[in-house]
């Protein structure tokens, strides 16, 4: 494809986001990022669920993880790792054990997220300690947290996204998500939420919403 053409495609997508920045979905948008705001004060150990909430995510759908996440609640922090897996089994975890385990390791951390993320600052340096840190969190993972948490500086390439950019002609999906893939990507798509004078926390509360019709977290 020329350049001309992907030009136009990506105009086409903008365009998009316009319109919807436009509507009622902008008071959606700003309500939620309210709400990722809020959650960033809030002590460690709420970090931390959050953080769990992203763990149950990977390859599994984010409205059912945010039922799980309610129903848990606490036992994220608690519950034995037996137990733990039991819940999310019951509730309806594609991965319960393995997520659990996850989980169960990462609580070495429950109590001092507030403090490493303070101390390391940017949304690209957390996300590199967390992906290295931490099983089960991966670039879309650990970007998912941190947008949760106020930061604005990462994106979330899910397949969400990717297969939104894919419809509009702006890239080809990838077979592969590398990390070099996944920072292309979120390149492009800074370069969008400049042109549309967003930030990428809210421009993916957007994209969400151009491919499933809602605004989630």
């Amino acid at each position: 494809m020329r350049k001309t053409e992907n030009a136009s495609k990506l105009d086409e997508l903008l365009e998009a986001v316009k319109r919807l920045k436009r509507s009622h979905v902008r008071q959606l948008v700003e309500a939620r990022i309210r709400e990722f705001k809020a959650l960033s004060k809030k002590p460690s150990s709420e970090l931390f669920k959050e953080l769990c909430f992203c763990i149950l995510t990977a390859n599994f759908n984010a409205e059912r993880s945010i039922r799980i996440q309610e129903a848990i609640g606490d036992g994220f922090l608690t519950l034995p790792e037996s137990e733990l897996a039991e819940r999310l089994r019951s509730l309806g975890h594609r991965y319960p054990r393995a997520r659990a385990r996850y989980i169960v390791e990462a609580r070495r951390y429950a109590y001092a997220l507030r403090r490493l993320v303070e101390k390391l600052g940017s949304g690209s340096t957390v996300r590199e300690w967390l992906v290295e840190n931490i099983r089960g969190v991966g670039y879309k993972e650990a970007s998912h947290f941190l947008r949760n948490i106020g930061f604005t500086d990462v994106a979330i390439v899910d397949f969400h996204i990717v297969d939104l950019l894919t419809r509009y002609g702006v890239l080809s999906r990838p077979k592969t998500l590398t990390r070099k893939r996944y920072l292309a990507i979120e390149q492009l798509l800074r370069e969008m939420a400049e042109r549309l004078s967003l930030n990428l926390a809210e421009l993916d509360l957007y994209l969400w919403y151009l491919e499933t019709g809602k605004v989630l977290k």
